[in-house]
């Protein structure tokens, strides 16, 4: 199991607001049946590698069709092959680490 953080940044909307882009962008993991969770900085994936790397595209592709003329997007994978972790059970030992258990 992979985790992915993806924070996609539509640049030159005209806007200031971006609700809309992070809809057609959550729309996105929630079509592909993966595991998410939105942040206030960005979305969580958890999935294999290849599909997640799919998504992270199709969500970029996303900001686009709805008009942004630039995207930035910032990608962090936690790929850990000698424990299968999952985004619960990361949440869950930070939590422990820090007596908020």
């Amino acid at each position: 199991m992979v985790m992915m953080e993806i924070a996609v940044h539509p640049i030159g909307t005209g806007n200031a607001s971006l609700s809309d882009y992070v809809a057609d962008v959550i729309e996105v993991a929630k079509r592909r049946g993966v595991k998410y969770e939105i942040t206030g900085m960005g979305t969580n994936l958890e999935g294999d590698l290849n599909t997640l790397f799919d998504i992270a595209r199709e969500m970029q592709e996303a900001s686009f069709r709805r008009g942004a003329p630039r995207v930035f997007t910032l990608i962090k994978v936690d790929d850990r092959r000698d424990k299968d972790l999952t985004l619960e059970y990361k949440r869950r030992r930070a939590a422990e680490k820090v007596g908020d258990a």
